[in-house]
């Protein structure tokens, strides 16, 4: 039933506010926040992904943005109601700004705001072609020598890059770099996207042929075509990569495949880049005026040094270069490390009759997957999400309206319950020599990779083996590679025919070192991390993903990745901030992040 005083009060809430807002009047405004308040803009004032806490932030943002944005029109949102939950309304809102239509979600607590998010949906007149604004496609009526939509394409794919330079280049052909040329595609932003692989997807199909996602379809989706309503809760890599390859040429992406860049530089004169890349042994030269590092998190493999490497006599390399367990069967593995990849390695090297070991150098949070969709997921990304009215749409915006600084505070009693209704499971892993941990501050795996990226598994079968005793578990440092094994630091020896390195991804600036050199890399600093000074995530508080979906230290140089969802979700952002620039639209940016830790 329609809660008419509600509606009426929140109506007249967005109305004062906005109100204060269009009559510069900034003290009017800030009053209207609690002190313990936090207000996360996605570009609608900032340009920026960015967060401000407690009102003299929200004071300092206002004061140096409000004139330039022009916001009006606050309003709830055409077709929501506001709700209440304890002494928490919850409303859906749309406003205008002077530049773009904008949508949020606000919470009110004994009538002041309490949290507050604002995104940039679209800029007024560079909208996309979609709904009544869709292309027509055919063109109607006669003319000479017309060009049918295959010529066109094919002169565009000949064109750019030759005889026309892309505005922007993304370096990464994976599902970010995909669904960033998608966003950037229907803006109509001239887009070149490289990839050093064969065929879109094969970033997925290379890795290790058990690879599933831990995460589910609903959690997965990319912009535009979702998958369909038959597709697998947890997907093979193999058919994502068909999926990522199928998408990439409906969307009408320019893809060059079998191409690696070999160097980028800047001239801030011109504000161009010269972006040298290998096509396929050809040497072409490009002429961006934004570049996309889109090289992933799981990009830079950290391959460790360890004495002896050089003696080893069987076959070692790093987990993203593991051919799988075949060519393996009736052999001895070791496998260094604990977290996602370690566990799915060893649990298909022991379906295939290998006797393989897991070498835990560190603490692991452990997640049974079906208790994550339930109790972490399950309200979000479901089916019973969607038909309850859900949206994958709004499903993202209800998770980046949780600030950052106070999330935790929602996950740990979460994973509280999850440690309770498998308190057996971790009863035997822990039995069985496992070394668990719930995060710096019992706030479990969101936070973890929000913070590191790492340190984590998804469980789908792998912990029961290693209670069972199947998958061996010894727990210690490595000291030593010798010709038939690894020593680790009690003096045990493990034999080994087979050595696999599931030891991470180091920052996505070793891109930027590699590519630009390690000035620039410095200039930008670390990627990823809040800034919690927890576990691999040292601070001060950045409050954000650093240099993650923003402006970062060098100019028109951006980074876009993470799963999924984030890749999905942020690209719209990041593809906006991009749009305008290229249309010369003013783009003042608040709360430039600076640089604290260059790895």
């Amino acid at each position: 039933m329609l809660d008419k005083p509600l509606v009426h009060e929140t109506e007249t809430f967005l109305n004062t506010f906005g109100k204060a807002l269009e009559d510069g009047k900034i003290d009017a405004a800030t009053d209207m926040f609690l002190d313990d308040c936090y207000w996360r803009d996605l570009i609608a004032f900032t340009w920026n992904i960015k967060t401000v806490e407690g009102k003299d932030q929200v004071r300092d943002m206002l004061e140096k943005q409000l004139a330039s944005t022009g916001p009006s029109n606050w309003r709830i949102a055409e077709g929501e109601i506001p709700t209440k939950e304890g002494d928490v309304v919850t409303a859906w809102i749309q406003f205008d700004t002077e530049r773009a239509r904008c949508f949020g979600l606000i919470r009110l607590k004994g009538g002041k705001i309490w949290t507050l998010l604002t995104t940039m949906a679209e800029l007024k007149g560079h909208e996309e072609p979609k709904g009544f604004n869709r292309p027509l496609g055919a063109k109607h009526g006669a003319s000479k020598h017309r060009t049918s939509w295959k010529e066109e394409r094919e002169r565009e794919l000949a064109d750019l890059g030759y005889k026309t330079q892309p505005y922007c280049l993304i370096i990464g052909g994976g599902q970010g770099g995909i669904a960033l040329g998608a966003r950037l595609r229907q803006l109509g932003v001239p887009t070149i996207i490289v990839e050093k692989n064969d065929r879109p997807g094969d970033s997925w199909r290379n890795r290790y042929k058990s690879l599933c996602l831990h995460d589910p379809v609903w959690y997965d989706h990319l912009p535009y075509i979702k998958f369909p309503e038959n597709w697998p809760i947890f997907s093979p890599k193999d058919k994502i990569g068909d999926w990522l390859e199928m998408y990439t040429k409906v969307m009408e992406l320019n893809y060059w495949t079998r191409t690696v860049a070999k160097s980028a530089t800047y001239d801030e004169a011109t504000k161009e880049w010269t972006v040298v890349v290998d096509r396929d042994g050809e040497e072409v030269v490009l002429k961006p005026k934004q570049l996309v590092m889109a090289t992933g998190m799981s990009g830079k493999a950290n391959v460790p040094k360890f004495p002896g490497m050089d003696t080893f006599k069987g076959d070692q390399h790093h987990s993203s270069r593991h051919p799988g367990p075949d060519q393996y069967r009736g052999k001895k593995a070791v496998v260094v490390g604990s977290n996602n990849s370690a566990h799915d390695i060893c649990a298909a090297l022991w379906e295939n009759d290998v006797d393989v070991t897991m070498v835990q150098r560190s603490s692991t949070h452990i997640v049974r997957s079906d208790t994550l969709m339930d109790v972490g997921l399950g309200a979000l990304y479901s089916e019973e999400a969607v038909r309850s009215g859900v949206t994958t749409e709004k499903a993202d915006l209800i998770f980046a309206s949780l600030p950052y600084r106070i999330l935790h505070e929602f996950q740990i009693p979460a994973y509280a319950e999850m440690k309770k209704r498998d308190a057996d499971f971790y009863e035997g892993l822990e039995k069985a020599g496992f070394w668990l941990d719930w995060g710096d501050d019992e706030s479990g795996l969101f936070l973890k990779y929000l913070r590191r990226g790492s340190g984590y598994y998804i469980d789908i079968g792998a912990s029961q083996l290693i209670i069972d005793g199947e998958i061996k578990l010894k727990r210690g440092q490595v000291t030593e590679i010798v010709e038939d094994g690894v020593i680790l630091d009690d003096g045990t020896k493990l034999e080994a025919d087979v050595i696999v390195y599931a030891t991470g991804y180091g920052s996505m600036n070793g891109w930027v070192a590699d590519l630009m050199g390690q000035d620039m890399a410095d200039r930008v600093g670390k990627v990823w991390g809040l800034g919690s000074d927890t576990t691999k995530d040292p601070g001060p508080w950045e409050g954000e993903q650093r240099n993650m979906w923003k402006p970062t230290q060098q100019e028109a140089l951006w980074f876009h990745g993470g799963n999924l969802h984030q890749s999905r979700h942020y690209s719209q952002y990041l593809a906006l901030q991009l749009k305008a620039r290229m249309e010369g639209l003013p783009t003042p940016v608040y709360g430039l992040q600076q640089v604290h830790h260059l790895s």
